[in-house]
């Protein structure tokens, strides 16, 4: 299993957890996370003991809160720190994107990343949670985006974050910035989050959809990740026409032996509702 330094990795029950770990700095990703999740995405994706992936940060104080400013600014930085990560090229034209390294999809990785947000998540906090299928929030989760406060456009994050949010969401948050935080039960009325749990039963939550999530023919469920992206990404017709497409490449008979080994057996599946 890879060994990281701003991340912890861990595998239990056919699901990979990776977990943002800079606690003292509220999670936020440097040059040096930025290069690691790159490599733990890239490495997902041909390590096919993992069919599912939970993506959350270290403590109970945030998720993350994004971009490590003290270090984009050039007052923190240290022998891992990458200028050409961190920063941009000599005129606006060339610029580094830090989604370009943070995010699964950006990575193509097509296996399901549950996130479990656990406080605070803002800002650059969004790439990924722009790209993860869905998101179970504690219930002391908040949601805000902090750029036009500091004087920045707020353009990636709300990009990425405004087909999970009716318009009016995203823009008051975007507006907004420091001055508003919507709650996690905000966030599950407005459909941004799927579930919230109390804080103590946030990993139990995550560990729940996550293996049932893992327990499935994993060539059935890349398939529907892909299908339903496609769907998101592209017009409706667009997304129809390549339907066919993805039933063929997401089914085989090996996935659908194995679905109908758990169908002959007798034995139904113990399902919650929700």
């Amino acid at each position: 299993m890879p060994e990281y330094e701003t991340l912890l990795y861990e595998e239990r029950e056919r699901v990979a957890w990776v977990t943002m770990n800079r606690p003292d700095r509220m999670n936020a990703f440097n040059s040096l996370m930025q290069r690691e999740l790159h490599d733990c995405w890239r490495f997902l994706r041909h390590h096919d003991d993992v069919r599912c992936v939970v993506l959350t940060g270290a403590g109970d104080r945030a998720f993350s809160t994004g971009i490590d400013r003290m270090e984009q600014m050039g007052g923190d930085t240290d022998d891992t720190t990458d200028s050409d990560v961190v920063g941009s090229g000599s005129t606006p034209f060339m610029f580094n994107d830090p989604g370009d390294n943070i995010g699964p999809k950006s990575n193509d990785l097509w296996k399901p990343v549950i996130a479990a947000v656990n406080g605070v998540a803002c800002g650059g906090a969004f790439y990924m949670l722009g790209e993860v299928e869905f998101i179970i929030a504690a219930d002391h989760a908040t949601f805000f985006d902090p750029h036009v406060t500091y004087g920045m456009t707020a353009s990636f994050e709300p990009i990425h974050m405004h087909d999970r949010m009716p318009f009016g969401e995203i823009i008051r948050l975007s507006l907004l910035g420091n001055y508003e935080r919507l709650s996690a039960k905000r966030a599950f009325d407005v459909g941004l989050v799927s579930e919230v749990v109390p804080k103590d039963g946030l990993q139990d939550a995550a560990a729940w959809a996550a293996e049932a999530i893992a327990s499935q023919p994993q060539l059935a469920i890349q398939g529907t990740v892909r299908a339903i992206w496609a769907a998101r990404e592209l017009s409706n017709r667009q997304a129809v026409a390549l339907g066919y497409a993805f039933v063929g490449l997401g089914t085989d008979m090996n996935s659908i032996a194995e679905g109908q080994k758990l169908f002959e057996s007798g034995k139904r599946v113990e399902w919650r509702l929700r």
